[in-house]
């Protein structure tokens, strides 16, 4: 790409793009209309990763987490004419601007939108993005954090598909919905590479920090416990802090940022969780908090009368109406701890 360096992209060919479309969709590339469509904005979406991974400015005053259309759509067509095979380009075309522009939009609104259906309704082009990251060495960053994404798409798909869920008849607990679903798919999930290793530490932490030591795991669902993982919005590390709320917190998040950091980065979301808790008294809502910010979720709660998540979960974003109960099914599924044996933090 003009003006950065991606040594470690090497050259792609047509079996390498047949074996990955393959691998992923259980059909050889260029079968269907739709699988071109796939590939093309699997490039596009490449190119977006591309430029996302570029070496950052030199000043902090020029970082910014905000990535126009325009740049989306150059990254694209650049890495479409530079990466894609012969026999590719003379299939396909990059799809105009004004296509360009409507994905983008889509895609960006979607998880923070409120309908299941839309979310939905991404998975063919979310899976030719993952193709595009797999293909490449370096780009793990990226693939990490949209593998996490992946997963809401394949749930509110399922969602889509089944009745919504009703609260039982006789509560024993607080109703999470979409809980019972997500337990389900996680509990044959093997735990991620490394976790042997940074759950301890993490553990200890957290546990320092006067909150619930299995609450690490909410870094699982972040960043599938990679310290680098990233955002196309910005976030950072292990619990996905954004660059204000990292620096709200004490973090720097330039040269270096400490937002890589498992121990800095731990310390900070203890202390995020243990603020949120204070303010909603409720491990849900502050879940949700922790995804969709403080101000989203009590302007919700205040505008439905409402004082539990599952009131509110309907009228919430899509991705935190999925992560509240994503969240807890993982401390269930890796420490064993249900919602109702979460204990407030420590003062």
């Amino acid at each position: 790409m003009t003006g950065h360096q991606h040594g470690k992209v090497a050259p792609w060919n047509v079996r390498t793009f047949q074996r990955v479309i393959r691998r992923n969709f259980g059909q050889p590339a260029g079968s269907s209309r739709s699988m071109q469509r796939i590939i093309v904005w699997g490039l596009g979406w490449l190119g977006a990763a591309c430029m996302l991974a570029a070496e950052p400015p030199p000043s902090p005053a020029l970082v910014s987490t905000e990535i126009s259309s325009d740049d989306l759509y150059a990254a694209g067509k650049e890495l479409f004419d530079s990466l894609a095979p012969a026999e590719v380009k003379a299939q396909f075309e990059f799809p105009d601007k004004a296509q360009w522009d409507a994905f983008a939009g889509r895609l960006q609104s979607a998880l923070e939108g409120d309908s299941l259906e839309t979310l939905a309704q991404f998975e063919p082009e979310a899976r030719a993005a993952l193709v595009a990251l797999q293909t490449l060495p370096g780009y793990e960053e990226y693939r990490d954090w949209l593998q996490e994404r992946m997963d809401y798409i394949e749930v509110a798909k399922q969602s889509v598909a089944r009745p919504p869920p009703r609260p039982p008849a006789r509560p024993t607990g607080q109703f999470i919905p979409q809980y019972d679903l997500w337990l389900q798919r996680l509990q044959s999930r093997p735990k991620p590479a490394g976790a042997d290793q940074l759950i301890p530490l993490l553990q200890a932490v957290f546990s320092a920090g006067g909150v619930h030591a299995a609450l690490v795991w909410l870094a699982e669902v972040e960043s599938t416990l990679n310290p680098s993982a990233r955002s196309p919005a910005g976030a950072r590390g292990l619990f996905q802090l954004m660059p204000a709320t990292a620096r709200e917190l004490g973090l720097s998040t330039f040269m270096p940022d400490e937002r890589t950091d498992p121990k800095k980065s731990a310390e900070a979301a203890a202390r995020m969780l243990r603020q949120l808790h204070r303010k909603f008294q409720d491990w849900p809502l502050a879940i949700a908090a922790y995804n969709a910010g403080p101000g989203r979720v009590q302007r919700t709660l205040d505008k439905q009368k409402a004082k539990s998540f599952a009131e509110i979960a309907d009228v919430l974003p899509v991705e935190t109406r999925l992560y509240v109960p994503k969240v807890l099914a993982t401390l269930q599924v890796r420490a064993g701890v249900a919602l109702a044996q979460l204990p407030p933090p420590r003062s």
